[in-house]
């Protein structure tokens, strides 16, 4: 596969219906009570800091920290997502660029970031060393990287994912996703081991700090019975927190 491949691959399911995401994340249980949670909390007190957002989709996140005392800088692959993100979060301390997670950063400076999240992106990138390898040049010294995508463990016990292949490969998956409205979008991710994962971070010199397999809020037994029970038994995502390790330039 060409490095270009990942970015076209989710460029393409997120520009399909990027509107009625923009829309229906904000309450999404999946995302509102389960992964978004989890995520802001280990990003703790943002006050002051300036935020890379990574994969930002429509703003969602960014807006949050904005109002949560931080500067942002958005990124994402898809076109569509960077302008419902800059229409979001007009007149915030908010900007945005269209930036290919799997390839270098070029608009940004070493050294930039206090912190870095990114939710739920890194599933679209292939190759995740040059990616966490990016995200230690522009980051600070001590910053830290807050970031969530699927559980590997999840995703290889449904064998729509699995495809019959070992746990220790990476595999290239798509679905059709419910809960985002008609025509259902077809989304394609990659699924990859846990030490796969963890070793392409420390690699770059980012040093795990705390790794949350979420539970769901309460508040989603009233909205989803179902998908509550089935959160409750097992995680569908995992959200980590590291700390980068450079020295001071």
């Amino acid at each position: 596969m060409s490095s270009s491949e990942p970015s076209s691959m989710g460029r393409t399911a997120y520009a399909s219906f990027a509107e009625r995401y923009a829309e229906i994340a904000v309450t999404k249980p999946h995302n509102a009570l389960y992964e978004r949670p989890a995520t802001r909390q280990l990003l703790g007190d943002v006050t002051g800091l300036h935020v890379l957002d990574a994969g930002c989709g429509p703003g969602i996140n960014s807006a949050w920290l904005v109002e949560q005392g931080a500067t942002v800088h958005g990124i994402d692959v898809t076109p569509e997502m960077i302008e419902l993100a800059r229409k979001r979060c007009q007149d915030m301390t908010a900007d945005f660029d269209v930036q290919d997670l799997g390839t270098p950063f070029g608009t940004l400076a070493d050294d930039s970031f206090d912190a870095i999240v990114s939710a739920l992106a890194l599933d679209y990138v292939e190759d995740l060393g040059p990616t966490f390898r990016e995200f230690a040049r522009v980051a600070k010294p001590g910053a830290t990287l807050v970031w969530s995508m699927g559980h590997p463990m999840r995703d290889w016990l449904d064998e729509r994912t699995r495809r019959n292949r070992s746990y220790f490969e990476i595999t290239r998956f798509g679905m059709y996703w419910s809960g985002f409205g008609e025509p259902k979008p077809f989304v394609e991710s990659y699924r990859r081991p846990l030490a796969g994962i963890l070793n392409a971070a420390a690699a770059a010199g980012w040093q795990l700090e705390h790794m949350v397999e979420p539970l769901p809020l309460p508040e989603m037994k009233a909205v989803s019975p179902r998908l509550y029970d089935e959160l409750s038994l097992a995680p569908a995502f995992m959200c980590l927190r590291a700390r980068l390790e450079k020295p001071a330039r």
